[in-house]
């Protein structure tokens, strides 16, 4: 055909430098975010290191809380919220049969803020004062005092925001708009729904962070005391305002985890998805439960009565959504004809260990039960089970699943199976005494603790190096796939239905330039 001259696109650096491609966006994002899963694996080693014994090991306390506060949010903003945006860049088009994402310059811009951002919030280790250490929350007092680390820190998380509202337009701009004739939103994979869902979440809760965090940078230069007692404001109000961002986002990052596993089940169940329609109508009433919920995470602040125990049933609501998901994820398992390549093993744990994580988080939800649980490793255990076996698990489950639709060559099953049941034994051995731990009393965030917590630390230790060095593992692989190995079908998994397995695998630079017909 004499029109394929335009795929003759800029080779070396310009390609990813210019690139508007969907692919290639979304390559750059699913490396970035591996690359910032490794930085911020690294940064929960020294927190494990420290705390395999009592007494201060490793590093002083300063820089034990900047390790706590910089791994949370180089793995929310930097490794999973990325992830899930490759898988975004890279599916819906495909997989609504569009042939591009609606807006691909913005859809460059949205991606390379990302390595100035984290490049800024890295920088701050390096800083006078050191990086953020008041936590991922950032609450003041703590985080008005700061060193000059903390506004740099403001200033990446209002550049990380922007990336994310820009590419949540951009999907919504998509999906509502390039779907392929005939392809109700009805008729849409979940993976779609979930991401749809997601990105208005994102543009209702980002912005509320940047108000957020540039109220704390005016306390901190500007002489306002939003956030301060003596001049008239209120700590409890910036927690408000956080948290109103904060829950929201937990949901941002675990919708497209269901949506991954909402695929990937019926594939190798061999059977359409469970109640459908159940599953578009839960998500959405997750999202909206999300944003009434916020105060759970202020039990003990002293608020009334009576906003307590909103607080507690609306909290308690959000597990019946979700637990119709977990059923129909079941019931689509029920009688399937099914087997366990490495994708389904990964989404199989995700079911599994995410309802665990869904369990602790109602015992924290009962308001005089969480008076107990607050601030201890039982909040840490319960929310690694969610975004962990939740969200990381899901994006790996995803990228077994896609890898031969990306690059062509199906990746090698028994490292791939390796990989899995390290993960697997390394995280639960990590995070599961932490549960115990909690129960018994040890505080969160602190670099030191009493000599009766020694040996549950010391399996968690161990569990966190095994886990976090399986995950080269999953580099190996990774590589090795990307450079050869047996060539995938059009269809690379017997069960998979959509529209991206029509396209042949590796999928072309350009697909879908006539839009399919959906019946």
């Amino acid at each position: 055909m004499a029109t394929d001259h335009h795929d003759e696109h800029p080779t070396g650096i310009m390609r990813w430098l210019t690139t508007t491609n969907h692919k290639d966006i979304g390559t750059m994002y699913l490396v970035f975010a591996l690359i910032m899963f490794f930085v911020g694996g690294a940064m929960a080693l020294v927190i494990r290191a420290e705390l395999f014994q009592p007494g201060l090991q490793v590093v002083n306390p300063d820089f034990f809380n900047q390790m706590t506060t910089m791994h949370a949010l180089i793995m929310i903003f930097g490794a999973v919220m990325p992830a899930f945006t490759g898988f975004a860049n890279w599916q819906i088009p495909l997989m609504v049969g569009a042939p591009d994402m609606a807006l691909p310059r913005l859809n460059n811009w949205s991606f390379w803020i990302l390595p100035f951002a984290f490049t800024l919030l890295l920088s701050t280790l390096f800083v006078p004062g050191g990086g953020p250490a008041g936590g991922w929350t950032l609450y003041p007092p703590l985080s008005v005092q700061g060193s000059m680390g903390t506004d740099f820190t403001i200033l990446a998380i209002h550049m990380m925001g922007i990336s994310s509202v820009l590419g949540a337009i951009n999907v919504i701009a998509t999906i509502l708009n390039m779907r392929a004739p005939g392809m109700t939103l009805l008729k849409m994979p979940l993976f779609v729904w979930t991401w749809l869902i997601t990105a208005f979440l994102l543009l209702a809760a980002m912005p509320v962070l940047a108000g957020a965090v540039t109220m704390l940078l005016t306390d901190r230069h500007f002489g306002t005391t939003f956030f301060n007692a003596a001049g008239g404001g209120d700590p409890v109000m910036f927690q408000h305002v956080f948290w109103f961002f904060g829950h929201p986002e937990v949901y941002i990052l675990i919708l497209p985890a269901f949506g991954i596993a909402s695929q990937i089940i019926p594939t190798f169940a061999r059977k359409p998805l469970f109640g459908y329609e159940s599953m578009v109508y839960a998500t959405a009433s997750i999202a909206f439960l999300s944003f009434i919920v916020w105060a759970h995470h202020m039990f003990t602040v002293g608020m009334p009565l009576a906003g307590e125990l909103f607080f507690m049933y609306a909290t308690m609501m959000i597990a019946v959504p979700t637990g119709v998901k977990v059923f129909n994820w079941v019931a689509t398992m029920w009688k399937g004809s099914m087997t366990f390549e490495t994708p389904m093993l990964f989404a199989i744990a995700f079911v599994m260990l995410f309802t665990i994580g869904g369990f602790s988080g109602l015992m924290l939800a009962i308001v005089p039960a969480d008076f107990q649980y607050q601030d201890t490793y039982f909040v840490v255990a319960h929310f690694h089970y969610v975004l962990v076996s939740g969200a990381v698990f899901a994006i790996i489950a995803g990228a077994y699943y896609w890898l031969p639709k990306w690059t062509g060559h199906m990746y090698n099953e028994t490292l791939g199976k390796w990989h899995f049941w390290l993960s697997v034994i390394g995280f639960n051995l990590a995070f599961f005494p932490q549960h115990f731990l909690g129960l018994a009393g040890m505080p969160r965030r602190i670099p030191d603790y009493a000599l009766q917590f020694t040996e549950f630390n010391q399996w968690s230790s161990v569990g966190a190096f095994m886990f976090g060095f399986s995950q080269l593992l999953f580099v190996v692989l990774v590589i090795q796939t990307a450079r050869g190995g047996k060539k995938a079908a059009a269809r690379a998994w017997e069960g998979a239905e959509g529209l991206e397995w029509t396209v042949p695998s590796p999928a072309p630079y350009h697909t879908f330039a006539t839009p399919p017909q959906i019946k």
